[in-house]
């Protein structure tokens, strides 16, 4: 269609010419047309060239947008989808047209920014040496105007880890205004659980340490959350937001937890006497956020939890940035647990954990399979998994897990390495899985657990499917055991499928095992000599290599 409004377009050019070339006398006029036709031809064939480019080079697309939560007075973080054409050059930052920064992430946090004022954010590709600057996208957006801050200490909080400030603290965040923040200077705050709500800051200061106490009287009374994928009342975390119904809305909205300083729970202590007090399943956890909908948790060491670190539950637009997890020798230290919650972001994170580093969750068995809150869209970028168990889909999957990116991740020598869980009883499905860009140490998908398997199982066994793994480096993967091991469910409707493997640096003499599957694709699943791995498929179809 565009080629042919081309030649129209110039054939009118042409006739107008003609039109004009009336008024010129005879002995011109065969000079006139040849030079006119000429023209024409060139300005026609420039147009279609346009025209074709425009066809074969579709606008970029950026998907470019702030992280849910981190809209400050004088700050935002910014979110985008990588490139591949970028040439390593990466992106350039604009703020009202001017180039603020560059960066090889797809994140960048704006900063001096001032309150109450209008700005026009925008990103591209960074410009080549003589080349054409790339088209950019923009974003329009206002930030807020300055709250009121409530110090701590104005209301009797005391750096005295003899002391416990709970009262004084739980004073400031009930004082404090929509847009307010609640101010922790440095020094070390002890204190037992904490309820935060809507439209305020909890800001820690570099050097400040909330520190919760170890005494199970201080996270009274129980109240109902999740644990291991039920339904059931805990101790309190030190950090609360929320109340938990699972047919219900979002109950705390607008919220950020940041400041550079460190959230440090009780720890072992704390934990040990939580089990020995209510059982294992009775723990709080280090920060717990129920029905909460944009909530930014940034810029903090994350230290000593009872059990898991940061939990979400039926919760929306959950951002987790530049965090620094430290949970090794915690019984069940899982770092970050996205649970039955949409639209998650987690990035500039490093991980040192007793368990899961992140645990993608949806509830357990019969309980999480009828209940049906699916865990969709959790984006998991620039992040350094130094110790722990895995990057982890499930164990408790049971309402469903999708849309999942691990992307631009290193990880060590995590015991399952990027793992995707489940079991039979489970029920559910995780699907739309795509991991890439990644520097790994192994690859495993398990059908069958040795934990957390008490309970009635669901109707159905999971569905496991639509899996993309590319651009994988496994190099330094050890081969005293499958660098690449994936199980389906020893079912025929439920076996693992479409999954694909491409471009895979593997190490020499690998070796990939593959059970109950169907449509597995390895194309470019090789070692830096050329060598391919040793492939060894049971009960499998459809197996391409």
């Amino acid at each position: 269609m565009k080629s042919t409004f081309v030649l129209n377009s110039a054939a009118s050019i042409c006739g107008t010419a003609q039109d004009n070339a009336s008024s010129v006398t005879k002995y011109l006029y065969p000079c006139y047309k040849i030079r006119c036709m000429k023209k024409l031809r060139v300005i026609a064939v420039f147009m279609i060239l346009i025209a074709l480019r425009a066809v074969a080079s579709p606008p970029i697309k950026y998907n470019l947008h702030i992280a849910p939560g981190t809209l400050t007075e004088n700050s935002a973080t910014l979110l985008w989808d990588k490139q591949y054409d970028t040439k390593g050059l990466g992106y350039e930052i604009l703020v009202n047209g001017q180039v603020v920064g560059t960066t090889g992430k797809t994140n960048y946090t704006l900063t001096q920014l001032f309150p109450n004022t209008i700005y026009a954010a925008g990103i591209r590709i960074k410009q080549e040496m003589g080349k054409p600057v790339k088209p950019q996208q923009d974003i329009r957006f206002k930030t807020p105007g300055k709250g009121k801050i409530y110090n701590i200490l104005a209301y009797g909080a005391k750096d005295d880890t003899a002391f416990k400030s709970t009262t004084a603290i739980q004073k400031a965040i009930d004082a404090c205004a929509t847009g307010g923040t609640v101010y922790i200077p440095k020094g070390t705050f002890v204190s037992g659980a904490l309820y935060l709500k809507s439209n305020m800051t909890l800001y820690i200061e570099k050097g400040a340490v909330l520190k919760a106490a170890v005494t199970v009287e201080d996270f009274l009374p129980m109240y109902l959350n999740r644990f291991e994928g039920w339904e059931l009342k805990t101790y309190a975390s030190l950090l609360n937001a929320g109340t938990l119904n699972r047919n219900g809305t979002y109950n705390v909205n607008n919220l950020r937890v940041t400041g550079g300083g460190t959230i440090s729970g009780g720890g072992k202590k704390l934990g040990n006497a939580m089990i020995a007090a209510g059982g294992e399943r009775s723990r709080g956890r280090l920060i717990c956020l129920m029905n909460c909908q944009d909530v930014s948790i940034d810029n903090l060491t994350i230290t000593e939890p009872p059990c898991w670190t940061i939990h979400y539950i039926y919760s929306d637009n959950i951002t987790c940035h530049d965090l620094n997890i430290i949970t090794y020798g915690i019984r069940n230290g899982d770092g970050i647990d996205p649970d039955s919650s949409t639209d998650s972001y987690i990035f500039n994170c490093t991980f040192d954990t007793g368990d899961d580093c992140i645990a993608i969750k949806s509830g357990k068995n019969p309980e999480g399979f009828f209940v049906a809150k699916p865990t969709k869209n959790v984006q998991i970028t620039d992040c350094d998994f130094t110790r722990g168990h895995g990057i982890s889909i499930g164990s408790e999957m049971s309402g469903g897990v999708s849309d999942v990116l691990v992307q631009d991740c290193k990880a060590g020598a995590l015991i399952n390495g990027m793992q995707i869980k489940g079991t039979k009883e489970r029920g559910g499905y995780v699907r739309n899985v795509t991991v890439t860009d990644c520097q790994l140490m192994k690859i495993t998908i398990f059908s069958k657990l040795n934990y957390n398997n008490d309970g009635e199982a669901a109707p159905e066994p999971p569905t496991f499917e639509n899996f993309v793994f590319k651009n994988i480096d496994l190099s330094n993967a050890s081969i005293k055991e499958p660098v690449i091991n994936i199980n389906g469910f020893n079912d025929p409707a439920h076996r693992l499928k479409k999954v694909s493997f491409n471009n895979i640096l593997v190490p020499e003499n690998a070796k990939v095992v593959i059970n109950d599957a169907e449509k597995i694709t390895f194309t470019e699943v090789k070692s830096a000599s050329g060598a391919k791995p040793v492939y060894v498929a049971a009960t499998s179809t459809e197996i391409i290599y």
